[in-house]
């Protein structure tokens, strides 16, 4: 078969619409420098705020985000990352240090999405640094922690994923996205972050964005199909939904069989 420039072209933007950026990368490359080794913490009381004042639960538990209200706050939001990009992270606990990273990654999101709104996807934000398509600011630097530039992708991949292997993370991480798992209302601290992660994860599964059961077949979030290594294995992912799943929901989860997967990349704005 001859490949000509067009040809790989189209392929490679075939791949760029079903992905975001250039899709998500394995947690195998860990920033290892910044494995934490202290028993320090953080003080999140500012950012916590602007949670509780701008994230806005609906009946069914999913949370949207008054962009309006975060562009206001714009100063406040990122005086708090400024002070968290001065955190030597490594002088963190483990559980200090894995909210401190979600906190930053988080924090961040807001304060480009604010930014750049009204916008009607994260995806239409392009700030370079992505190879080829440009699409959405995952890839450009745009902090700084103990002297090394970082992305979002650095964050989420090299440093969440890779350094606490730990597949809860993922509903802790938002993308502003309608798809993602819940921005909560709350700042993750050292002394919540395993509660928290598993109620966002609880909240997820049970709406119908994380898992929908209709007819005996399961469409879940592609969080699920990009990341099934992190969960054990597509193999897994039913024994995990349900370990999260309302009793009734579990059990249809368990008779039911994976017939697909989607995403909604539209603002997870009010």
């Amino acid at each position: 078969m001859h490949f000509n420039r067009r040809t790989v072209m189209l392929g490679l933007a075939s791949l760029a619409t079903t992905t975001p950026a250039l899709g998500p990368l394995p947690a195998v490359a860990a920033l290892t420098g910044f494995r934490p080794a202290g028993q320090g913490r953080v003080d999140h009381s500012a950012y916590d705020a602007l949670l509780k004042a701008f994230v806005k639960p609906d009946a069914e538990r999913y949370n949207r985000v008054d962009y309006r209200g975060v562009k206001s706050q714009l100063g406040a939001l990122r005086a708090y990352i400024t002070a968290l990009q001065a955190v030597n992270p490594v002088s963190l606990s483990r559980d200090e240090a894995h909210a401190y990273w979600i906190n930053l990654y988080n924090a961040k999101t807001l304060d480009v999405v604010a930014e750049a709104y009204p916008v009607t996807s994260i995806k239409k934000i392009n700030l370079g640094g992505s190879f080829l398509f440009g699409s959405g600011p995952w890839k450009a630097k745009l902090m700084s922690v103990n002297g090394m530039e970082l992305s979002l992708d650095d964050v989420e991949h090299e440093i969440v994923r890779a350094l606490f292997n730990d597949p809860m993370s993922h509903y802790g991480l938002n993308c502003a996205s309608y798809s993602c798992p819940n921005l909560a209302t709350s700042a993750y601290t050292g002394a919540n972050i395993n509660q928290l992660l598993r109620q966002t994860g609880v909240d997820y599964v049970n709406h119908p964005r994380g898992v929908s059961v209709s007819k005996g077949r399961i469409t879940a979030s592609k969080i699920y199909s990009w990341y099934a290594g992190d969960f054990g294995g597509k193999g897994k992912l039913k024994s995990h939904w349900m370990s999260l799943a309302s009793p009734d929901k579990a059990a249809l989860i368990a008779d039911a069989r994976i017939s697909g997967y989607e995403y909604d990349w539209g603002i997870n704005a009010v």
